[in-house]
């Protein structure tokens, strides 16, 4: 079956596999996933082509040194170091597979980079790639004469014995001074779970969780709801901001009170420009 057909048989299994049911956290859940592919929808937009994004790229490694990144983040963006796992757990690249699979379990990973004696990212081994390696043992499967190339080449892996034999490289990394946006993008483009986070010579200094990204994109309601107790206190004089109660269930903003109407029309300005506010819900009324 070539790519083309197998595409075509997948999408014909999605069409008839059953919908998925509801349950009560099903549109809550949606709800933060369309949020955060709207932060990176926006962190696209703001961005050219990989190639012109030059603080999350996919390198080989070692790589030579890159030039200082241009733009720089934007004031209160997060950034990459910020939310990064430190320190990385990593392989060596002539550690053998029985011992990376102790290790991958160990660390609760499904993947974890390699690195050479310098500490520079050479690629990452995955459960994948062990798999592979012990389906060849297991049931000593050989291509046929027309097999297709992925199949050659994973049957090629599959007959060594070290990380640096069965590893995916070059790796896909992060700089740590790349926003969180970039990566998230990155982590989406490329479908990865953990990405290793490296200086400008390609050493290892963290890794970076897609439900870290994930996190550091959507704020709680928490975090929301204080941003907007702030801008209450800046517009607001003592007074009607002691009138003003703030509830902020699943991103909609609830206002409730008196407040006189040319504040609370200001003020409702400036809560629905806050970041991940999906709805302001104005219940004030008039006051004095």
């Amino acid at each position: 079956m070539d790519a083309h057909e197998n595409l075509s048989a997948q999408s014909e299994a999605r069409r008839q596999a059953p919908d998925r049911r509801w349950s009560p956290g099903e549109t809550a859940r949606q709800d933060v996933l369309l949020r955060y592919l709207g932060a990176v929808a926006a962190a696209a937009a703001g961005h050219g082509a990989p190639a012109e994004r030059p603080s999350a790229t996919a390198r080989p490694a070692p790589p030579s040194p890159a030039p200082a990144p241009s733009p720089f983040p934007a004031p209160g963006q997060p950034v990459v170091r910020e939310v990064m796992d430190v320190p990385a757990a990593h392989i060596s690249a002539d550690l053998p597979y029985r011992d990376i699979a102790r290790v991958l379990a160990r660390e609760q990973a499904g993947a974890l980079p390699v690195v050479d004696a310098q500490d520079h990212v050479v690629g990452v081994v995955s459960e994948s790639d062990l798999l592979a390696k012990v389906a060849f043992e297991a049931s000593g499967h050989r291509p046929g004469p027309i097999g297709g190339l992925r199949e050659r080449r994973l049957h090629g892996k599959a007959r060594g014995e070290t990380a640096a034999d069965l590893m995916t490289s070059p790796a896909i990394t992060v700089l740590p001074g790349a926003t969180v946006a970039e990566a998230a993008w990155l982590a989406a483009l490329s479908r990865l779970k953990r990405m290793p986070v490296t200086d400008r010579e390609g050493r290892l200094v963290g890794v970076v969780r897609r439900d870290a990204l994930l996190q550091a994109l959507i704020r709680d309601d928490a975090g929301i709801r204080a941003e907007v107790e702030a801008t209450v206190e800046a517009i607001c004089p003592p007074a009607d901001r002691d009138a003003v109660q703030v509830a902020v269930h699943d991103g909609i903003v609830e206002l409730t009170g008196r407040m006189p109407a040319a504040t609370a029309r200001r003020l409702l300005a400036e809560i629905e420009r806050i970041a991940d506010v999906i709805e302001v819900k104005n219940l004030l009324g008039p006051g004095t």
